[in-house]
């Protein structure tokens, strides 16, 4: 499997060289060459498999370049500190099934890619005897899992931005309370789409990127987008089987665009069963916008108390943005150019046609959400977080005879204000996460400038 780029502008690579490059050198996003699609009878094969040996069969397919022993290693390990025996379960509650992704370290979904990129990354630094300065920007959950992801480890130094008193307590708890030495924290005076530019600007300058070996843990590593493939195919089969259907349809909560994107590749990847994606946004609605009015334009970011869906600019977009404009780089990068300079697209009416084949959309309010999580409490007495919520309130604007699978995302322990804003009390709180208020942090507060951060990141690089 070889991979390019969404604007056009490099070879192709085999998967080790994506791992390593993160974002595309031209500034566009990697994407393998061709999306394959499975049989039948290979989709009959896994469909009794373990979570760790469906993940390895289906990453085999695009990471053809590691042997398939090591492959193993990899994933058994990544996936050997999640607390459930089936890594991702899938639970009914009403009328809706939860494929629940929060079993991992850091309670949220980014585990599942995290914990195997983290491994992945070792590995291939081991394998070539180098160093790697990982920079990744979080709205929230990506920073921690990506710091448990390689906390520790061998040849890597990670450095974290986050929007300073824009994240949860919990979650930013989570990233300043990490004791190792190769953590580093930046809490930027600014909104996650600062933050994110900031990250986007230090990957475009492609000097100071090689200098200081810098490495990509956000979405825009196309490895995490495909470890989050397997968990579509892992709960089709859970679902189907138990409700003896042929079709099913999945809620996603996103702000970046990048968990249903790997949903849209799962989609793609088994052929049929996947009916439709349900893209659920908060008032941060910028993807809504775009799947049900072809209005893909900035606006101000809010404040929402589902923080990690806080974002106007979806940095996985430019993905399906590619199959959208059938696969041409250079519309794509036209496009792109042209986002940059006016903070807007539009799409013609076949093109929104297009869109509407594969999603839907809903964008739900702060009140919807709370009342979500109260009245689904009181239904079936299971607690949501603020994002899961903001997925099944979307899921039931779209409900039929198919079942529908709300992705829960985060365990609400790590939103306990807006749960007892919702249902008088805060969530029961898990053992990983009881006495971070008593350790000591470490972070650096610095301003939404990119020179402040490449300053920080020089002095304390390994090199």
């Amino acid at each position: 499997m070889r991979y390019i780029s969404t604007r056009g502008g490099i070879n192709p690579i085999p998967f080790k060289e994506t791992v390593l490059m993160g974002l595309a050198e031209d500034g566009g996003l990697i994407l393998p060459e061709n999306i394959p699609q499975v049989s039948a009878n290979t989709l009959d094969l896994w469909r009794g498999l373990s979570y760790s040996e469906l993940a390895f069969e289906v990453l085999s397919l695009f990471a053809d370049d590691i042997p398939g022993d090591d492959l193993k290693n990899l994933v058994e390990k990544a996936y050997s500190s999640f607390s459930h025996p089936e890594i991702c379960p899938v639970v009914k509650k009403g009328d809706i099934w939860l494929l629940e992704l929060f079993h991992g370290p850091t309670l949220a979904f980014k585990d599942i890619a995290l914990q195997f990129l983290g491994n992945l990354f070792e590995y291939l630094l081991i394998e070539r005897k180098q160093k790697m300065n990982i920079l990744g920007a979080t709205s929230g959950d990506t920073g921690s899992a990506a710091i448990y992801g390689v906390r520790g480890r061998q040849n890597i130094n990670i450095f974290i931005l986050f929007p300073k008193g824009r994240v949860s307590p919990i979650q930013e708890l989570q990233m300043t309370t990490v004791p190792d030495q190769n953590v580093f924290c930046l809490a930027i005076e600014g909104t996650f789409d600062d933050c994110q530019y900031i990250v986007k600007s230090i990957f475009n300058d492609l000097d100071f990127k090689k200098k200081y070996s810098l490495g990509a843990v956000n979405s825009i590593n196309w490895a995490r987008v495909l470890a989050q493939v397997v968990y579509y195919i892992w709960a089709y089969f859970r679902v189907i089987e138990s409700e003896k259907v042929e079709e099913v349809r999945f809620s996603v909560p996103t702000g970046n665009f990048g968990d249903i994107f790997a949903g849209y590749l799962a989609k793609r990847i088994i052929g049929k069963g996947i009916e439709r994606l349900v893209l659920a946004t908060n008032e941060n609605d910028i993807l809504t916008r775009f799947v049900n009015k072809g209005d893909y334009s900035l606006g101000q970011v809010t404040s929402t108390i589902s923080p990690s869906m806080d974002i106007q600019i979806a940095s996985n977009f430019e993905r399906y943005l590619y199959y959208l404009l059938n696969e041409e780089p250079s519309r794509v990068r036209e496009a792109m150019e042209h986002f940059s300079q006016t903070g807007k697209l539009a799409f013609s009416a076949e093109e929104i046609a297009k869109v509407k084949k594969d999603f839907l959309s809903a964008s739900i309010s702060q009140k919807e959400t709370l009342a979500m999580i109260a009245s689904f409490y009181e239904k079936t007495g299971y607690v949501l977080d603020p994002h899961t919520a903001v997925g099944v309130a979307a899921g039931f604007k779209f409900k039929d005879e198919r079942p529908m699978i709300a992705l829960a995302t985060a365990h609400p322990a790590k939103f306990p204000e807006a749960v007892k804003q919702a249902i008088g009390r805060e969530p029961e709180k898990p053992e990983s996460l009881k006495g971070l208020e008593e350790k000591p942090k470490r972070v650096k507060v610095l301003p939404a400038k990119i020179e402040k951060v490449k300053e920080f990141v020089a002095q304390n690089a390994l090199i």
